[in-house]
């Protein structure tokens, strides 16, 4: 079956569909984010001098299908930097078309291309679906997450 979708950049334009993108994803995890910090993270994203940065994934037809959030930082381990996949959501009718692994696919390459020594990424342990793509293009650690 041929890719009907492209990965690039988010651009400007992209505000209304990447926010119903946003949305859906805070509503699979039942998180609330206020308006404010939503309207930080898309200027965040748009902004060439900040580290986070987003693709999306865009029918032919113009429909967005897809987002995904990432940043560099540095790390004691490595020379280079880290990159951390923080967002990846799909949308509903849109899973199961290779979206989700087209949008890390190219997080891996914005990685290589910036010397990344990995690129990582947490989830729920209750996203089953979602678990079976990412034990199938990355290495499940053993780490715990802790947080105050």
């Amino acid at each position: 079956m041929a890719r009907t979708f492209t990965i690039r950049e988010m651009r400007e334009a992209d505000h209304d569909q990447w926010s119903g993108l946003w949305r859906g994803y805070l509503e699979f995890y039942e998180a609330r984010v206020p308006d404010d910090v939503s309207d930080l993270t898309w200027r965040r994203l748009l902004d060439p001098a900040q580290a986070m940065q987003g693709f999306c994934a865009e029918r032919d037809d113009g429909v967005l299908l897809g987002i995904v959030h990432y940043l560099f930082h540095p790390v004691t381990w490595s020379v280079g930097p880290r990159c951390y996949l923080e967002d990846l959501f799909a949308s509903p009718e849109a899973r199961g078309q290779g979206v989700g692994r087209a949008l890390i696919e190219a997080v891996y390459a914005a990685a290589d291309a910036q010397g990344a020594d990995q690129v990582y990424w947490l989830t729920a342990e209750t996203n089953a679906t979602a678990r079976r793509l990412y034990d199938s293009v990355a290495t499940k650690t053993p780490f715990i997450k802790y947080r105050r």
